[in-house]
Protein backbone atom coordinates (compact mmCIF):
# COMPACT_ATOMS: atom_id res chain seq x y z
CA UNK A 1 0.00 0.00 0.00
CA UNK A 2 1.34 3.42 -1.45
CA UNK A 3 1.41 5.75 1.63
CA UNK A 4 2.55 9.32 1.47
CA UNK A 5 2.79 11.63 5.33
CA UNK A 6 3.53 14.92 4.75
CA UNK A 7 4.31 16.79 8.42
CA UNK A 8 5.32 20.11 9.40
CA UNK A 9 2.56 22.68 8.98
CA UNK A 10 1.50 24.64 11.17
CA UNK A 11 1.09 28.41 12.43
CA UNK A 12 4.26 31.12 11.89
CA UNK A 13 4.28 34.78 11.52
CA UNK A 14 5.22 36.51 7.86
CA UNK A 15 8.74 36.14 8.04
CA UNK A 16 9.65 33.00 10.06
CA UNK A 17 10.42 29.06 8.56
CA UNK A 18 9.10 25.84 8.12
CA UNK A 19 9.84 22.66 7.01
CA UNK A 20 8.08 20.42 5.65
CA UNK A 21 8.75 16.40 5.32
CA UNK A 22 6.73 13.57 3.30
CA UNK A 23 7.75 10.19 3.50
CA UNK A 24 7.16 7.90 1.44
CA UNK A 25 6.17 3.51 1.76
CA UNK A 26 5.09 1.52 -0.44
CA UNK A 27 7.09 2.89 -3.86
CA UNK A 28 10.51 2.80 -5.05
CA UNK A 29 11.07 6.16 -4.02
CA UNK A 30 14.59 6.92 -5.50
CA UNK A 31 12.33 6.31 -9.00
CA UNK A 32 9.69 9.50 -8.65
CA UNK A 33 10.05 12.76 -9.14
CA UNK A 34 8.54 14.14 -5.63
CA UNK A 35 6.89 17.49 -6.32
CA UNK A 36 5.13 19.82 -3.41
CA UNK A 37 1.76 21.07 -4.42
CA UNK A 38 -0.62 24.35 -2.56
CA UNK A 39 -4.29 24.34 -3.00
CA UNK A 40 -6.57 27.32 -1.75
CA UNK A 41 -10.15 26.85 -0.94
CA UNK A 42 -11.47 27.07 -4.32
CA UNK A 43 -8.83 27.67 -6.49
CA UNK A 44 -6.77 25.19 -8.64
CA UNK A 45 -3.90 23.40 -6.85
CA UNK A 46 -0.89 24.84 -8.16
CA UNK A 47 2.91 23.24 -8.53
CA UNK A 48 5.62 25.10 -5.51
CA UNK A 49 8.38 23.18 -6.20
CA UNK A 50 9.88 19.46 -7.56
CA UNK A 51 12.86 17.55 -7.48
CA UNK A 52 13.89 14.72 -9.93
CA UNK A 53 15.33 11.16 -9.27
CA UNK A 54 17.87 13.20 -10.57
CA UNK A 55 17.99 15.78 -8.08
CA UNK A 56 17.18 18.42 -10.44
CA UNK A 57 14.96 20.98 -9.24
CA UNK A 58 11.96 23.55 -10.51
CA UNK A 59 10.19 26.06 -8.31
CA UNK A 60 7.26 28.42 -8.42
CA UNK A 61 8.25 32.19 -9.81
CA UNK A 62 6.24 32.89 -6.19
CA UNK A 63 9.05 30.82 -4.26
CA UNK A 64 11.99 31.10 -6.18
CA UNK A 65 15.06 32.25 -3.49
CA UNK A 66 12.43 31.66 -0.34
CA UNK A 67 11.71 27.90 -0.54
CA UNK A 68 14.18 24.89 -1.22
CA UNK A 69 13.05 21.23 -2.03
CA UNK A 70 15.35 18.25 -1.46
CA UNK A 71 15.00 15.03 -0.89
CA UNK A 72 16.74 11.73 0.53
CA UNK A 73 16.10 8.82 -0.60
CA UNK A 74 17.96 6.73 2.00
CA UNK A 75 15.01 7.68 4.62
CA UNK A 76 12.17 7.56 1.13
CA UNK A 77 11.46 11.70 2.42
CA UNK A 78 11.16 15.15 0.66
CA UNK A 79 11.46 18.55 2.24
CA UNK A 80 10.39 21.62 1.31
CA UNK A 81 12.21 24.18 3.49
CA UNK A 82 10.00 27.35 3.40
CA UNK A 83 11.62 30.57 4.47
CA UNK A 84 10.71 34.27 4.37
CA UNK A 85 7.21 33.37 4.46
CA UNK A 86 4.30 35.57 3.57
CA UNK A 87 0.65 35.64 4.12
CA UNK A 88 -0.01 35.11 -0.07
CA UNK A 89 1.46 31.81 1.28
CA UNK A 90 -0.98 30.25 3.27
CA UNK A 91 -2.70 27.27 1.94
CA UNK A 92 -3.03 23.45 2.35
CA UNK A 93 0.40 21.65 0.89
CA UNK A 94 0.22 18.35 -0.60
CA UNK A 95 3.19 15.61 -1.12
CA UNK A 96 2.97 14.22 -4.88
CA UNK A 97 5.08 10.84 -6.50
CA UNK A 98 5.27 10.88 -9.62
CA UNK A 99 6.13 8.28 -12.29
CA UNK A 100 5.39 8.99 -15.57
CA UNK A 101 6.65 6.34 -17.38
CA UNK A 102 4.64 3.55 -15.28
CA UNK A 103 1.35 5.71 -15.40
CA UNK A 104 2.08 5.99 -11.63
CA UNK A 105 1.03 9.20 -9.73
CA UNK A 106 0.16 9.49 -5.67
CA UNK A 107 -1.06 12.57 -3.49
CA UNK A 108 -0.43 13.07 0.28
CA UNK A 109 -3.14 13.76 2.65
CA UNK A 110 -1.80 17.19 2.95
CA UNK A 111 -0.85 19.87 5.70
CA UNK A 112 -2.23 23.20 6.44
CA UNK A 113 0.33 26.15 6.56
CA UNK A 114 -1.07 29.46 8.11
CA UNK A 115 1.17 32.43 7.78
CA UNK A 116 0.32 35.35 10.02
CA UNK A 117 0.65 39.14 8.97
Amino acid sequence: QVQLVESGGGLVQAGGSLRLSCAASGIIFSRYRMAWYRQAPGKQRELVAHITSYGSTNYADSVKGRFTISRDNAKNTVYLQMNSLKPEDTDVYYCNADWTAMSRHYWGQGTQVTVSS
